[in-house]
């Protein structure tokens, strides 16, 4: 009798077994069968399709936002062109598109397996597993990250954008080669170990993994799109180099007192500023990871709206400062501060509140102008005073979670829930979230000073850290790579053709 009545949902082909156990007695009709199991088959295919659909938008949402965050590379070749002397400029242009091609193929041999290539092991240190790509998953397969192939492209352009934050703070000095060997370094090594560590569900310090018993102080640290991770390893990486390399000629008088050396066009500075905002959108929002679902949206919103609150209000710090001290109001000045801004949010930018996002961007501004001026004192040369924008300030960021992240938000985000918010909150756990930050940023400090530091010594003792004098006061466009970025002096003439009458 059971054959018999299992017959017709065989015939039918129905997609689910489970099915058979439920209605199989109030079914044994064919007719009966076949129309419920077209009712199953139906569900199941619509299932499919949202789970496609899933996909889809999630991987469309990273390959946009990874475009995004790699326009940044564009604004940061324009930045550091306007903020040096046009003697240098091809130099600097040249060093940026370097980085993005270097930092991806070392990224694709180790720098990817060493951040998120875990596999079956469970390192908390460093991944081991996908280098060169192997083992990729070749299709998709609905999961969060749209697949592991736009996770690549995504997270490349991050790592490429660590990469070339330095160039600023060592710009018109540094030799080519000690520039390409810290290159490699930072992409292949430095970067990725860090990412591991906070971004990788099975990294010793960070928010996002998958067990409550082995989060760090039982909140991990939270840095959702890198004040941390991207800027600091960045920042500080500049700060050793500018630090071990020594200023520029001419840039302190013989008293110690700063020489000004103003760059050669506000322009491109402002130009690369706008590019840099408007990647920013890629960097911050983009770093939900994924679009497909009411939450994400909201959280990827709610980033972009935090992330512009910080930037303006950052400029607006670093303005009315500037102005404070020389009675002008000082354009790049602002946009320093517009970055700063950005940069001071990037941590918390899915966990802070608005009005905490705009304390974020005004005390970043203050910090800025204070590391700016110890720097001064110290006698380090930083032309775009990259280490006190992307080393100091992505430390304040961090750091800012700690006192202003909103439990409500961080439940909303992480998988698993936690018990602790900042400590400008009731209930913050006697201050562990803030205690994990301040931990994360003195680890990062120490693994990052510890091999930039190593390798920048080294080449010194070797005497391929910087260029000879000869070729500093030439200008390492002319001494180093045969031209000038502006050729206007070889020009005979208008090469617009001349049009007879």
């Amino acid at each position: 009798m059971a054959e018999e009545a299992l017959a017709p949902w065989e015939a039918a082909g129905c997609p689910s077994e489970d099915a058979y156990d439920m209605v199989i007695k109030a079914f044994s009709n064919a007719e009966q069968v076949s129309v419920v199991c077209g009712l199953m088959t139906t569900a199941d295919t619509a299932s499919n399709n949202t789970s496609d659909l899933a996909y889809g938008l999630n991987s469309s949402w990273l390959v946009l936002c990874g475009a995004l965050v790699f326009i940044m590379h564009g604004g940061f070749a324009m930045l550091c062109a306007g903020a040096i002397r046009s003697k240098n400029t091809l130099n600097i242009l040249l060093q940026t598109i370097m980085d993005a091609c270097v930092s991806g193929i070392c990224f694709y041999t180790v720098g990817f397996a060493f951040a998120y290539g875990s596999g079956t092991n469970r390192n908390e240190f460093i991944g081991g597993n996908m280098f060169a790509l192997a083992r990729f998953k070749t299709g998709g397969d609905g999961d969060i990250n749209g697949g592991m192939w736009t996770n690549w492209f995504y997270q490349w352009a991050f790592a490429a954008t660590a990469t070339t934050i330095p160039a600023g703070a060592v710009a018109e000095r540094f030799n080519f080669n000690a520039y390409l060997a810290y290159t490699i370094l930072v992409s292949a090594w430095v970067y990725p170990v860090v990412v591991h560590w906070v971004w990788d569900e099975n990294g010793w310090l960070g928010a996002g993994r998958l067990t409550e018993k082995n989060l760090l102080f039982g909140t991990g640290m939270i840095d959702y799109a890198g004040s941390g991770v991207v800027h600091m390893v960045g920042g500080l990486t500049g700060l050793m180099g500018a630090w071990i390399v020594g200023p520029r000629l001419g840039r302190f008088d013989s008293n110690g007192n700063p020489v000004d050396m103003p760059g050669h066009s506000a322009t491109l500075v402002v130009l690369g500023t706008v590019l840099l905002w408007f990647g920013w959108y890629g960097f911050n929002p983009g770093s939900t990871l994924a679009i497909s679902t009411t939450t994400l949206g909201t959280i990827a919103a709610r980033s972009a709206v935090t992330t512009t609150l910080s930037g303006c209000a950052g400029g607006i710090s670093t303005l009315l400062n500037a102005y404070r001290r020389t009675k002008t109001w000082d354009l790049v000045c602002m946009c320093n501060g517009v970055l700063v801004g950005f940069v001071s949010i990037t941590a918390g930018a899915h966990v802070l509140e608005p009005w905490a996002a705009i304390i974020a961007g005004l005390t970043g501004g203050l910090i800025f102008d204070g590391v700016c001026w110890i720097f001064l004192k110290l006698r380090i040369d930083d032309p775009l005073s990259a280490a006190p924008m992307h080393g100091f300030c992505g430390m304040w960021g961090v750091i800012m979670v700690g006192f202003l992240a909103k439990r409500e938000y961080i439940n909303e985000y992480y998988i698993v829930s936690r018990k602790y918010q900042g400590c400008f909150y009731p209930d913050s756990g006697e201050g562990k979230l803030l205690a994990a930050q301040i931990i994360g940023v003195l680890v990062i400090t120490g693994w990052v000073c510890a091999w930039t530091g190593a390798l920048f010594f080294i080449l010194k003792a070797l005497g391929m850290l910087r260029i000879s004098e000869e070729d500093e006061h030439r200008g390492l466009d002319a001494s180093k790579h045969g031209g000038s970025a502006y050729n206007t002096h070889d020009q005979k003439g208008s090469h617009t053709p001349q049009i007879k009458a």
